[in-house]
């Protein structure tokens, strides 16, 4: 039992950690020892443990640890492997041998600890989703690995034997393996010959775009549309070194990632540019702008929400709230190489004249991202 405040681990520039406490013992996540992709390491629960940490797991680059929750008999473990989230279950007695993936029928999901307030529980409480399921909450149980349906989001009106999920992968220019989360009504979409196909992406601040369900997306897959998201680098889905693989000067992996996502779904008869939409939303809007200036001839339409567009004029005026904390995610145009660098890609600054796919371009008076004058200049 601890008797008092103590500091776990003096602050260390460039190391972040995590704690939860287990019996004797706290369990940490932390990015230490050169750790990109974070792993889960231990310590006495005692003052003075900072130098003491020792590796729960070898550490792994292929799996990216987010957190751990204790209970009091195991151990509940979030993270990602393949590009989507897990959950792994393990006997604090025994990792190695115990350490065990909770496994769904869905290639392509989405899934996450519940609040899991009592430490005494023989059950897990997770949620679990797709781009056909409803978002379901679960308890399941280590012991006998059986997972209980506690509740489900009803959908009126949605029959999932209609739709299917399917998870691709394609080999970006330089070699990469880029996931891409694909969902179509069965009855509508002949998988052997090309259809219209609507194609999502974002690709920044580790963000991960999920598979998640969503019922605002039915009408579009009703009418024979497949829908597609593009897990391009820059965002967080293969971990922390999917996103720092994207910054800075290798910015443009991102928009190539992309770009090459098209056109392996075009050359696997997926879909044809005639019959391709692109969309993304504020740093998926930058995506969109800097990709229809690349490859305006592989797509028929784009949607770019409050988009990210004119990034060296938004980057070089630091009386705006939010812009130099930016400089963390882009580059600080005050520095030479990192203004080359934004302006070879900023969407603004490389408009030429050319035929552009269709676009709608929606902004916001108030957004306090991207200033309303972003989108309309553009």
């Amino acid at each position: 039992k601890l008797q008092s405040k103590y500091c776990i681990r003096k602050r260390q520039k460039g190391i972040l950690y995590d704690v939860d406490h287990h019996d004797r013992d706290f369990y940490i996540t932390t990015n230490i020892d050169g750790a990109t992709n974070f792993k889960l390491v231990t310590t006495p629960a005692t003052p003075n443990t900072g130098g003491e940490w020792k590796d729960v797991f070898p550490y792994d680059p292929e799996i990216k640890v987010d957190g751990v929750h204790c209970f009091a008999n195991f151990i509940a473990m979030e993270g990602r492997l393949g590009g989507f989230s897990q959950i792994w279950v393990f006997d604090p007695t025994d990792p190695m041998k115990s350490k065990n993936i909770i496994h769904f029928d869905q290639k392509s999901h989405t899934v996450s600890l519940g609040a899991n307030a009592e430490f005494s529980s023989s059950l897990i409480r997770l949620s679990f989703e797709s781009l056909t399921t409803p978002r379901c909450v679960f308890d399941y149980s280590p012991t006998t690995k059986k997972m209980t349906l506690l509740k489900k989001d009803p959908v009126n009106m949605y029959d999932p034997v209609k739709y299917a999920t399917d998870r691709l992968e394609i080999k970006a220019r330089d070699g990469t393996k880029i996931p891409i989360s694909v969902v179509y009504r069965k009855d509508l979409v002949d998988i052997k010959k090309p259809a219209p196909l609507h194609l999502y992406g974002y690709g920044s601040y580790e963000i991960c775009i999920e598979p998640q369900f969503s019922a605002t997306r039915l009408p579009l897959l009703d009418r024979g549309v497949v829908y597609a998201i593009a897990h391009v680098r820059g965002g967080g889905e293969m971990g922390r070194t999917w996103y720092e693989s994207a910054k800075y000067q290798h910015k443009p992996r991102t928009f190539t990632d992309f770009i090459d996502c098209a056109n392996a779904l075009v050359d696997l008869k997926k879909t044809t540019p005639n019959m391709m939409t692109l969309e993304g939303r504020s740093a998926g809007g930058l995506l969109v702008g800097a990709v229809v200036n690349m490859a305006p001839g592989l797509f028929k339409a784009g949607i770019a929400g409050v988009p990210f567009v004119d990034v060296m004029n938004t980057m070089s005026d630091p009386s705006i709230p939010l812009t130099t904390g930016e400089w963390e995610e882009w580059g600080n145009p005050n520095i030479e190489k990192d203004f080359n660098d934004m302006i070879s890609y900023s969407p603004y600054d490389n408009v030429r004249a050319q035929d552009y796919p269709a676009l709608f371009v929606a902004s916001g008076l108030y957004d306090p991202r991207v200033a309303y004058w972003e989108p309309a200049k553009w």
